[in-house]
C-alpha cells in the first residue's frame, strides 16, 4: 500500500477528537506485516491519540481518535454504556426486506479469531434496515447494539444474507459478470471481483463530546464500495 496522508482521512476535528474515514486494508493498530497503521499516522499529526474503537483491516470508513485521555476516559464509558450510535452499509447476498429488525444472538470467538453463533457466547445484538434491493443483492444498513468481533458480518450470515467478498462466513465474491447480461472478457484475463473484500463500511457514528454537545460524522464511501454500489444500480 503506498503512504497514505493523514490528513486527507480527517471529516472532522476539534480540541479532543479526530474522526477519519479509514481505508480498507490499512491497520487500526500495529501489524508486523504492514508498514503503516493508523495509530502510527496519528501519533505523527497529534502528541498523544488513542483510538477510541477499532475497524477490522478490510473494513473501512469513521474511526474516532482521542486527543488527550480526558476525551478517550469520556468516550470509553459513552461505549461501555452504549451510548455511542454507528451505522455500517453492507451489501448482502439474495433479496432482503428487513424493516429495522433485530437479531440477538449470542457470538462466541475462537483462538483463531473466527465468531459463531452460540448460546454459550456473549451477548450480541444488530438491528438490520433495507436501503435498498436490487437483482440479487440488498444494501443494508446495520446497527450494531454490542460490540463483539464480526459481529455484522456473523449475524447477517446468521439470517442467511451473508455479505458479498465474505468469504469467512459464507459469502461469495461479486462478479460483474454475474450483473450484466453482455458482458465479454478480454481474451487470456481473468476476471476479477468488483469488490475484492468484504464489501462493509462504517458510514456513520453519533457520540458525546466532552462538552456535552453531540458529534455526529458521515464517512463517505470509498472507491471500491462506490463502483460496487453504481454496478448494483447500473444492472438492476
Amino acid at each position: 500500500m503506498k503512504k497514505v496522508d493523514f490528513e486527507n482521512l480527517i471529516l472532522f476535528e476539534n480540541e479532543d477528537y479526530l474522526v477519519i474515514n479509514k481505508p480498507p486494508y490499512l491497520s487500526s493498530l500495529d501489524d508486523r506485516h504492514e508498514a503503516q497503521n493508523i495509530l502510527d499516522l496519528a501519533k505523527a499529526y497529534t502528541s498523544d491519540p488513542q483510538l477510541c474503537h477499532r475497524l477490522d483491516k478490510e473494513t473501512s470508513g469513521c474511526l474516532v481518535i482521542a486527543k488527550n485521555p480526558v476525551a478517550y476516559r469520556h468516550l470509553a464509558m459513552q461505549f461501555e454504556s452504549r451510548k455511542v450510535e454507528k451505522i455500517y452499509h453492507a451489501v448482502v447476498e439474495g433479496i432482503k426486506e428487513f424493516n429495522h429488525e433485530l437479531v440477538d444472538r449470542n457470538l462466541l470467538t475462537n483462538n483463531k479469531g473466527i465468531a459463531k453463533v452460540s448460546k454459550d457466547g456473549k451477548p450480541a445484538q444488530t438491528f438490520f434496515h433495507t436501503v435498498k434491493t436490487y437483482w440479487a443483492h440488498t444494501l443494508v444498513e446495520c446497527r450494531p447494539i454490542t460490540g463483539r468481533l464480526h459481529q455484522i458480518r456473523v449475524h447477517l450470515a446468521y439470517v442467511k444474507s451473508p455479505i458479498c467478498g465474505d468469504t469467512l462466513y459464507g459469502g461469495k465474491a461479486l462478479f460483474l459478470s454475474s450483473l450484466k447480461r453482455r458482458f465479454n472478457l478480454k481474451k487470456d484475463t481473468e476476471e476479477l471481483p468488483i469488490m475484492q473484500r468484504v464489501s462493509l463500511h462504517a458510514f456513520s457514528i453519533v457520540f458525546e463530546g466532552v462538552d456535552g454537545k453531540p458529534i455526529k460524522v458521515d464517512a463517505p464511501y470509498p472507491k471500491d464500495f462506490q463502483v460496487l454500489v453504481q454496478q448494483l444500480e447500473k444492472n438492476a
